[in-house]
């Protein structure tokens, strides 16, 4: 029987465990290639508990905030490159949940869910993040194959600003580990902001 996947399979990264050494795929030599293809990104920074991803979009600031908050038009960039996004569930509101999906090109299907906790039309969006089964209940980590410590919910901070003629999105994920994990998610937002770039043009 074939192993099922998990999110650091896909990304080439090898998690380490107490009982493990550490063995990595070139991560870093992928992130080198990546960002030296990379268009429109301004700034990546890490810290032990912080993502913080700066990128530059050629469009309005209300057409890309309406990319996050329009199911249809989340499902055409949401996931890495070759995921699909064939379920967007949005409750867009102060209180109201989401229900992402992101499928693989093998069909294995990983799921998150959130509430929304602030919401500045055009200008800013916080909501807490956490995996999830198709119904929208809380996972672990664990269950998509990320071992160790992993918080059960992190928050994302979306600040979208006006910058000559373009808009200026800043995202913060916040409560990730250190680490190859850490690594895993940068490149996860980053593809996944490449095709919401494309989309946007």
């Amino acid at each position: 029987m074939l192993r099922r996947k998990t999110l650091p399979d896909l990304f080439g990264v090898k998690i380490r465990t107490s009982k493990q050494t550490v063995k990595r795929t070139s991560h870093s030599d992928i992130m080198k290639s990546k960002k030296e293809k990379r268009i429109k990104m301004t700034n990546t920074n890490q810290t032990n508990d912080e993502l913080v991803i700066t990128r530059i979009f050629n469009a309005p600031r209300e057409t890309v905030f309406e990319a996050w908050t329009v199911p249809e038009q989340v499902m055409k960039w949401w996931g890495p490159k070759n995921f699909t996004s064939p379920v967007c569930n949005i409750d867009f509101r102060v209180g109201g949940k989401y229900l992402f999906c992101m499928r693989a090109l093998d069909g294995q299907e990983f799921w998150s869910t959130g509430i929304y906790k602030e919401i500045v039309k055009s200008e800013k969006i916080v909501q807490t993040d956490s995996f999830s089964d198709k119904d929208g209940n809380s996972v672990p980590a664990s269950e998509y194959g990320i071992p160790g410590y992993w918080p059960e919910s992190l928050l994302v901070t979306l600040t979208f600003e006006n910058h000559q003629g373009k808009t200026k999105l800043t995202l913060r994920h916040t409560g990730i580990p250190a680490g190859e994990v850490n690594d895993m998610t940068n490149a996860s937002w980053n593809e996944s902001l490449d095709k919401l770039e494309a989309i946007l043009k």
